[in-house]
């Protein structure tokens, strides 16, 4: 139960970002969400896109670094104390985030919450033991 995002490695310089989601719209690739991380020398985007295979060989045909990454989306009540719930399930199983991010669900009340976990399948496991709903990647690329 996991879903890849597609994380592309940038110089941290002007409009590269423009670069990237020109091709992506070009393309006709819909970004479904997105996370950028800012470093040194380079930028590194994170993407959830409706057809990641297609997204990944037309940025490596422009020779843009990209790669497909594991991470876990899990459904959580878009009100206070939605999130905390999420962490603090981990937390009690000793599972560390590495790094996290969200967006909205088009037609509803809930998020949906993107993480990067370093034992995936221990958290996806303590999660469904909590009720927490963790969602496949062919359910986040068509919301």
């Amino acid at each position: 139960m996991y879903t890849k995002q597609v994380s592309v490695f940038l110089e941290n310089k002007k409009g590269r970002l423009a670069e990237v989601t020109k091709l992506l719209t070009d393309e006709g690739i819909n970004i479904r969400a997105l996370a950028l991380a800012d470093m040194v020398d380079l930028g590194i985007l994170r993407l959830i896109v409706d057809d990641r295979d297609r997204c990944l060989r037309v940025l490596k045909a422009h020779n843009i670094v990209a790669q497909e990454t594991e991470v876990i989306a899990v459904g959580i009540e878009d009100k206070p104390g939605g999130l905390h719930r999420i962490v603090d399930v981990l937390d009690r199983d000793n599972i560390n985030v590495e790094y996290m991010y969200t967006f909205f669900e088009k037609n509803s009340d809930n998020a949906i919450v993107v993480l990067k976990i370093d034992d995936a399948a221990r958290a996806v496991e303590t999660l469904k033991m909590n009720g927490i709903s963790v969602l496949p990647e062919n359910v986040i690329q068509n919301l």
